[in-house]
């Protein structure tokens, strides 16, 4: 499945589509925020369409969307943070460990 996977995005990058793609890899939060914010918003319009806003409210409801899944973006990414230290932390660790283990060892004999 990965190699699937890794050849449908190396069609991608090679391809037309080679540019979006190479922004999309480089810029992880700014595209999820901004497909996250079009799909909110294209159902906003949908469901709210029939309701008699005026353009003002419009504009408004627009901007509050497409803020509210910058937030969901950045929440997110708080996650991505804690992994990354987590995976920073336990070399650490097991440098501490080996070096603890080493001066019992030298200890010992």
């Amino acid at each position: 499945m990965t190699e699937f996977f890794d050849r449908t995005l190396d069609n991608l990058r090679s391809g037309p589509l080679g540019p979006v793609v190479g922004w999309i890899e480089r810029h992880p939060r700014l595209s999820a925020w901004f497909v996250l914010a079009l799909g909110m918003i294209i159902l906003l319009v949908i469901e709210a369409r029939d309701v008699g806003l005026l353009p003002g409210q419009w504009v408004a409801l627009i901007v509050t969307t497409a803020l509210v899944a910058g937030a969901c973006i950045w929440i997110i990414s708080w996650e991505d943070e804690e992994e990354a230290e987590e995976a920073e932390a336990e070399p650490e660790e097991e440098e501490a460990e080996a070096d603890a283990s080493d001066e019992a060892a030298e200890a010992e004999s």
